[in-house]
């Protein structure tokens, strides 16, 4: 379902998600209370893209409310790149959406506008397909045969978890990649973690420009530690938390006596900029065995090359489980491929952590 105010963004979106032959939109409605009504006579609805600024009933006003009627409901925010509105999509992500994506607007060049098509649409098959695994429900098949078989389930679904031993290094930096579904998990991680060590953290999560921000700000709050979104060139120092901004790579880089961030616009990886991978390679030149990554949910496989840069140069990696994450895409790829000491529920990693760091600082 797409809810929207505009006539002329559900079009949009509408004519974007029915591309695909495993997509199709069964209702489009103008606020939050036309999508209540719209949920109670479409059972085929499996996501909902939900703008934030309605009348009537807004986006977050009815986000609860949508989830409430339908437990197991997707939902993805649809926001304007406003720092008000990244401030609500944030709100958002908390109370239940599981994705944002940003809105396309007038302004936006024919390369842009490829990269919403294959976002938006790449975070709705995810959510279904990861919400049907976890129920046991069948893939979907293609509106019309001759577009091919159903879908497949996540190419992580059913390999087995190969653990790795827990490398002796004392950890010296701590990275952190995550996707959809990320915004929470970090808040669960960093609220516990964050404060009781001192060493520098690394925070690559898929988002655009503005909403890093906020997530930096928040954060901050949720650890009560010093975060923001990172400077290039500006020294490593332990006990912050460094976030990469929308569409800049992060990575960081020694000079003489000290290490320095760097950011940077080369092309994305994995369709994603900022990515994960980046990150954990600079880590891996700059740190060596001292690097330990957590890869937290997310779709896509971002983190597995740079994963294996981390455990080549003798540090450790640790992944959020199935059960846990939104997507299992990114931490199950690192999980299946034998790169992890540990794949544990989300309650548990920042116990594991700080029990681990703690004990190598003492």
């Amino acid at each position: 379902m797409v809810v929207d105010d505009s006539a002329v963004v559900r079009g949009l979106l509408t004519r974007t998600l029915e591309s695909d032959p495993l997509i199709r939109v069964v209702a489009s409605v103008g606020n939050g209370s036309m999508a209540l009504a719209a949920l109670g006579r479409a059972a085929a609805i499996e996501v909902v893209v939900l703008d934030i600024e309605m009348p009537v009933m807004d986006g977050l006003t009815a986000l609860p409310k949508l989830i409430a009627a339908r437990p197991g409901l997707q939902v993805i925010m649809a926001s304007a790149l406003t720092r008000q509105n990244a401030h609500i999509t944030l709100q958002a992500l908390a109370a239940g959406a599981a994705e944002c994506i940003a809105k396309p607007s007038s302004n936006r060049d024919v390369g842009s506008a490829d990269d919403f098509k294959r976002d938006l649409i790449a975070k709705v098959k995810a959510l279904a397909i990861a919400a049907r695994e976890s129920s046991g429900l069948p893939m979907p098949r293609p509106r019309d045969p001759a577009a091919g078989p159903p879908v497949r389930p996540h190419a992580n679904a059913g390999r087995p978890v190969r653990l790795r031993t827990i490398p002796i290094a004392a950890p010296a930096v701590l990275a952190i990649g995550s996707s959809t579904g990320g915004p929470q998990a970090l808040f669960t991680v960093l609220s516990s973690i964050a404060g009781a060590v001192s060493l520098p953290i690394f925070v690559t999560q898929h988002m655009p420009a503005t909403f890093t921000t906020i997530l930096a700000e928040h954060i901050a709050q949720a650890s009560r530690t010093p975060a923001a979104e990172a400077r290039d060139g500006e020294p490593v120092t332990g006990g912050r938390i460094y976030i990469a901004p929308g569409d800049f790579h992060m990575t960081v880089i020694p000079e003489r006596d000290r290490k320095v961030v760097r950011l940077s616009k080369e092309p994305p990886e994995n369709y994603c900029r900022p990515s994960v991978d980046p990150m954990l390679r600079s880590l891996a030149r700059a740190y060596g065995s001292g690097v330990f990554a957590l890869i937290l949910t997310g779709m896509g496989h971002d983190g597995l090359r740079g994963a294996e840069a981390v455990i080549a140069a003798g540090g450790a990696v640790v992944a959020q489980d199935e059960a846990t994450s939104v997507v299992w895409g990114m931490p199950g790829a690192v999980a299946t491929a034998g790169l992890c000491s540990a794949v544990l529920p989300l309650p548990d990693i920042a116990p594991y952590l700080r029990k681990l760091i703690l004990r190598s600082a003492a």
